[in-house]
């Protein structure tokens, strides 16, 4: 008999454990547990008796403790017994807790409680002194019991079916057990293991159609003592076996439902009592849980399955961070994104792959929505292991799971090639209106021209002369500065129309509004003069922070749109635009005024949508204000309008003023006189033999100037030993270009390199500007004046 003394004090278990070995009961023999903790003790109560010690204190922990130890006792078997000083009421609320007897310590007799729990573990109806072959199967039971609690908890799957039905079969001295779940039509059943005299089977599948299982399904519990194979002639199972006695159970999931069997068969008859009953229960317990914990495997990995489909049928990049801000799911699209395997991503953060700079963005934004728990949206540049850059959408959200742990995920759009048509819209809307400006550009041009070249033709008759007279010389005089006067037109003219179509629209600085507003009214100067009064108000303003390029297509764009609304047949003296721009309150004002057609409020509601036009077709693409609302909103900006039918309509643009920081501005510097210091041996490179002569004109006073058309030529001379204290060079050229000469040059001659500079009438070329600006170079653009040409060439020789 095994006696367990719970919590007991030393001298009273060692008191107790004297008096439990002197019982002079014939057959009892006590093997006494001491346990200090309740860890120490058997997840199943062995057979025998539990003695739990009271040391007094509050009765709700004494009666936990009771309620826990018959919850893990096996029935009669256990003896459950507290040693208590309580009264009767303690004790009755101890006894509704579980314990079957209350003693005051050190209790007494403990030889005749003994002897009567051993009575209790015997079969009734047969004598203690002999043991048949029936008791010597029950006395296997509690074996199997303790293999069930212990050497079955560490085991799963597979394995822990074979053993439980191994364990089964040993418990009842079997021929055969199996434990089986129903196939989804639920009229057969499938094996999970199949134990057979002493080995496994492999597992099978058969129907239920007329077999004990089937009986054992529909009952819940089914036991045929003998003659099994005559009740089930169909049962192969049975047959084959050679089945003579037959136990089986059902096997329900958590909702109650019959998912399986357990059950066991011998040769001979099967007797079974309560016990049996119970013993095969808490098998069909352990193989029930095992199940349900295959089914949440198999719907957890269902689970991740569909997540993991989900994530792949979504186009768009999407990823999931932990706390740490460490990717730990992501679709295929965020690594084509990345451009990296997912492999490759996984358990890392933004530090591990991105530029410093971008990941502590990403970082900061993400920490935001795991401290506030509020979404977030914005455009972003993405920077992948490779170099290349997106600029990419990402919307981000918090979750947590059940266990609280906060989760982020992050949605991507990539909008890289969207930005890239903009940019193309924005630029073609730009040059449509150039092109509608076209004519007045043109005549703007061809003035000037014309008496440039009348001019020219009178002054090569007057040198065709052997003498000249002081009238004519002052004639000659004034025709050279008109001359002068008509190329400064023509210079600012283009000046105007490269600034307001470049397309480097991504640079930003402080703008002169008013700046912006004379070049783009030359623009549209002739169209004005012809239709129109023009009406000016400029205010001094403070510079705005922008793009001049975009500001100067949001002017000239209001200004074309104000032209056309005037009906044709108003006289020009009728039609009127005026502007004005005003400071107030830290903000920047612009107003462009007509007294055109005007609109109605149904236009007025649509006109910033995108391809919205009132204009006939292949008039207007209906972008133009579109895109010049979203210029002034990446300028920090807004754009209103106001305007009544058959009166006129009003554009107010406002833009944060941005101030200077105090510093008095620099006095301007008087331009220098003519130098008549050393002269300077200066090298000019350039295709068009007419701009080297011209430059020797305008320096032979102060320099000498060799001039070349070719690059290669300029780098054979240097290599003969040829000196020079400055080189200017054009960049674009036929052959040899002005970036890869100087790329050849400072092989060649490092501190001659120093001393070069380029020149251009435009620079088409985005490496071109790329190289200028990282080299630093000195840059003189076409057409030049004499004294811009000196300085520039005295910066060099410096």
């Amino acid at each position: 008999m095994q006696v367990i003394l719970l919590m007991m004090p030393p001298a009273m278990g060692e008191e107790l454990e004297r008096r439990l070995h002197s019982t002079k009961a014939s057959g009892v023999e006590c093997e006494v547990l001491h346990a200090r903790e309740l860890e120490r003790v058997p997840d199943l109560l062995p057979p025998g008796l539990v003695v739990v010690w009271d040391e007094g204190g509050p009765l709700e922990p004494l009666a936990a403790l009771c309620r826990h130890l018959d919850a893990r006792r096996f029935f009669a078997r256990t003896q459950l017994l507290v040693l208590t000083q309580r009264n009767a009421a303690g004790c009755e609320a101890l006894a509704q807790a579980g314990a079957d007897e209350c003693l005051a310590p050190p209790g007494e007799p403990w030889g005749a409680r003994l002897v009567a729990l051993q009575r209790r573990l015997k079969p009734r109806g047969e004598p203690p002194a002999a043991m048949s072959s029936q008791e010597f199967r029950r006395s296997s039971l509690e074996p199997s019991f303790q293999a069930l609690m212990s050497g079955f908890s560490a085991i799963a799957g597979d394995e822990m079916f074979r053993g439980l039905v191994a364990q089964l079969g040993s418990a009842f001295h079997g021929v055969g057990a199996l434990v089986g779940v129903l196939t989804e039509e639920q009229d057969t059943l499938r094996t999970l293991a199949f134990w057979s005299e002493d080995h496994f089977e492999e597992n099978f599948t058969f129907p239920l159609t007329g077999t004990a299982h089937q009986e054992a399904l529909r009952r819940g519990f089914f036991h045929v003592p003998e003659g099994a194979r005559m009740y089930f002639p169909s049962d192969r199972t049975l047959s084959r076996l050679g089945t003579g006695g037959y136990l089986g159970g059902v096997l329900r999931d958590t909702k109650g439902r019959a998912v399986g069997v357990l059950a066991v068969g011998r040769r001979g008859a099967l007797a079974v009592d309560r016990k049996d009953h119970v013993l095969l229960e808490v098998f069909a317990a352990r193989a029930e849980a095992e199940l349900e914990r295959l089914h949440a495997e198999a719907e957890l990995v269902q689970t991740r399955v569909f997540l993991r489909n989900f994530l792949e049928a979504v186009p768009d990049p999407i990823f999931i961070k932990d706390r740490t801000h460490r990717w730990i799911i992501l679709n295929s699209a965020f690594a084509r994104v990345m451009g990296l395997p997912m492999e490759k991503l996984v358990d890392k953060t933004d530090y591990d792959l991105l530029p410093a700079h971008e990941a502590a963005l990403f970082w900061e934004r993400d920490e935001q929505v795991f401290s506030s728990g509020q979404p977030n949206e914005h455009e972003e540049r993405l920077t992948d292991p490779s170099g290349n850059t997106r600029i990419v959408i990402t919307k981000k959200a918090l979750f947590t799971v059940m266990s609280g742990e906060p989760f982020l995920i992050a949605i991507i759009r990539d909008i890289t090639e969207a930005r890239r048509m903009e940019t193309q819209l924005q630029l073609s809307e730009r040059m449509a209106s150039v092109g509608t400006l076209a004519a007045g550009v043109a005549h703007e041009i061809n003035n000037p021209l014309a008496y440039i070249s009348s001019n020219l033709a009178f002054l090569a008759e007057q040198l065709e002369q052997e003498t000249a007279w002081a009238e004519q010389r002052a004639e000659m005089r004034d025709a050279v500065q008109e001359s002068l006067e008509g190329t400064r037109r023509v210079r600012l003219i283009v000046q105007d129309l490269k600034s307001f179509s470049r397309a480097d629209d991504e640079s930003q600085g402080l703008v002169d509004a008013h700046r912006v507003i004379q070049g783009s009214l030359r623009l549209v100067r002739n169209e004005l003069e012809h239709r129109a009064q023009l009406s000016l108000e400029l205010n001094a303003v403070p510079p705005v922070l922008g793009n001049e390029s975009r500001l100067a297509q949001v002017i000239v764009n209001l200004l074309v749109n104000a032209l056309q609304a005037f009906a044709p047949e108003r006289l020009a003296g009728d039609n009127r635009i005026r502007i004005v721009t005003r400071a107030e309150a830290e903000r920047v004002h612009i107003k462009v005024e007509d007294n055109g057609q005007g609109m109605t409020p149904e236009v007025q509601r649509r006109i910033f949508d995108p391809f919205f036009t009132t204009k006939p077709v292949g008039v207007g693409t209906g972008l133009g204000l579109s895109i010049c609302n979203t210029i002034i909103q990446g300028m920090g900006g807004s754009i209103e309008v106001e305007s009544v039918p058959g009166v006129g309509s009003t554009f107010h643009l406002n833009f944060p003023a941005m101030r200077d920081s105090g510093r008095e501005p620099p006095a301007p510097q008087k331009p220098a006189g003519p130098r008549k210091g050393p002269r300077r041996r200066v090298l000019l490179i350039d295709d068009e033999p007419a701009v080297g002569a011209a430059v020797r004109r305008l320096l032979y006073e102060f320099h000498e100037i060799h001039s070349v058309q070719d690059a290669r030529e300029a780098l054979q001379l240097i290599h003969r030993g040829e000196r020079y204290d400055a080189i200017l060079c054009d960049v674009m050229m036929k052959g040899m270009s002005g970036v890869d000469f100087i790329l050849e040059l400072e092989n060649l001659s490092p501190e001659l390199a120093r001393h070069t500079g380029l020149m251009s009438a435009g620079i088409f070329s985005e490496q071109a500007r790329a190289f200028i600006a990282a080299r630093g170079l000195d840059f003189l653009r076409k057409p030049f004046e004499r004294e811009g040409l000196r300085l520039f060439v005295e910066r060099l020789c410096g």
